[in-house]
């Protein structure tokens, strides 16, 4: 929320980016509003696991060779299924972490879906 601010622009237009594990051990992204939290069910429903929980440390930094807070769905050391939450489509553009805490990138909810394959669904709240 404090990027928001900084950037002068709409908290809804900001996304952070959530590392979950699946049931299954593989881990999966979920990109939200910095507003919101990440629905654990529905992110679990959206990529076809049973169950989904917040990713440690150490197996986010080793999977997307990102900081903890500087995570970014771009450029990640291994491509993970990726969820944008579907509010992302009420704006033309959104800003999304480049990778390093406090540096983000603005791009369209379009082209956020092509760079990662993700899907667009509602999982947040």
């Amino acid at each position: 929320m404090e990027a928001a601010e900084k950037m002068g622009v709409a908290e809804a237009r900001v996304f952070k980016t959530l590392v979950v594990e699946l049931d299954s051990k593989e881990l999966a992204v979920g990109v939200i509003p910095v507003s919101s939290m990440l629905s654990m069910k529905l992110m679990a429903k959206a990529v076809g696991a049973k169950k989904a929980t917040m990713a440690n440390k150490p197996d986010v930094e080793r999977s997307t060779g990102y900081v903890l807070g500087g995570v970014s769905p771009l450029g990640q050391k291994k491509r993970l299924k990726t969820v944008v939450d579907a509010s992302a489509k009420n704006y033309s553009t959104i800003y999304i972490s480049a990778g390093r805490r406090g540096l983000e990138i603005e791009l369209s909810p379009d082209d956020l879906m092509t760079l990662t394959s993700g899907i667009l669904v509602e999982v947040s709240h």
